[in-house]
């Protein structure tokens, strides 16, 4: 695993100021819309404390090089300007400098792009397509102006090859205005829809996060297949933006999942902190994303303490 670049200036900057806040479930959506369902596999681990939390160390998150394992994310665009609709393009090299264009398909696409904002309040879960040259490109566009990380989560086709996730910088043009975290709640509303986070993230162990949606005071039982699951749950670390995947407990089609109200995802926080959390839900045909910022709280556990945790009856992964 690898190890977390040096935070800038400007984004330490925002670190101190989000570094205290205690969070709030928010929604945003719809978002993109993915027509397949498939296999959720699963992801890498994360790593340690940017906020100055006590702790053991843990393996390195995502996100935090631009290049790994051999592999580099080459930005073509490293700027766009905020409020407008721009063509967002990027290449995968190998340690050789060629365009890589061959990848294995996980959760049903051959790779997934994120972009965030460094205050963590913008979040987009994006579908790039890949020209024949290894070129990627999809259409953004960013609510505000400011520094943003583009993550690119992919699997080269080549025998014996990890999940990579590499980061990036981007910017958005314009005059900026950084927001802070918002307080802790553990419910997010967003077009109608209510969703209730139960479970809380462990520094060191894997933990069961619990997603509840329900529309007018009803469960909802007909969620849809996204991704290989009946959701997709991306956590990012305030401060460095650490990336973390999430494990699904369970899929559509297993014979033990059911397709709500709850979604159940396996978790482990490298370090105590802040986090947000990010789940897109297919309903009705539209993806919708809700927002909830947790805190992951204490010391990290010992590897005795983790492995005692992770030796407990699973939820069906």
């Amino acid at each position: 695993m690898h190890a977390g670049l040096k935070i800038t200036a400007f984004a330490a900057g925002l670190a101190a100021t989000f570094g205290t806040a205690y969070g709030v479930g928010k929604g945003v959506g719809p978002v993109d819309e993915d027509p397949v369902p498939a296999r959720h596999e699963s992801h890498s681990e994360a790593s340690s404390d940017p906020e100055g939390g006590g702790g053991t160390e843990q393996a390195a998150a995502g996100g935090l090089q631009i290049s790994e394992g051999g592999y580099t994310l080459d930005l073509k665009t490293p700027t766009v300007t905020a409020r407008e609709r721009a063509d967002l393009r990027f290449v995968i090299r190998d340690s050789g400098g060629r365009a890589v264009t061959a990848f294995q398909r996980e959760h049903d696409k051959e790779l997934h792009l994120i972009v965030a904002s460094r205050d963590l309040v913008t979040y987009r879960h994006l579908h790039p397509t890949r020209a024949a040259d290894g070129t990627w490109s999809t259409p953004v566009d960013l609510p505000r102006a400011g520094g943003y990380r583009v993550f690119a989560d992919f699997t080269p086709a080549k025998k014996g090859a990890e999940n990579l996730t590499l980061g990036a910088d981007l910017g958005a043009s314009g005059p900026y205005d950084p927001q802070p975290l918002p307080a802790v709640k553990t419910t997010a509303e967003v077009d109608g829809y209510k969703v209730r986070l139960d479970g809380a993230l462990r520094p060191g162990a894997s933990s069961e996060l619990k997603l509840n949606v329900s529309r007018d005071g009803k469960p909802v039982t007909d969620l849809q297949p996204y991704l290989g699951a009946y959701g997709h749950l991306v956590a990012l670390r305030s401060g460095d933006l650490a990336y973390l995947h999430v494990h699904p407990n369970g899929e559509p089609g297993d014979g033990k999942t059911d397709p709500g109200p709850g979604i159940s995802f396996s978790a482990t926080a490298p370090s105590s902190g802040t986090y947000r959390l990010f789940l897109d839900f297919k309903h009705e045909g539209r993806v919708r994303t809700a927002e909830f910022t947790v805190r992951a709280g204490g010391a990290a556990a010992t590897p005795e303490e983790a492995s005692s945790h992770d030796e407990a009856p699973s939820h069906g992964h």
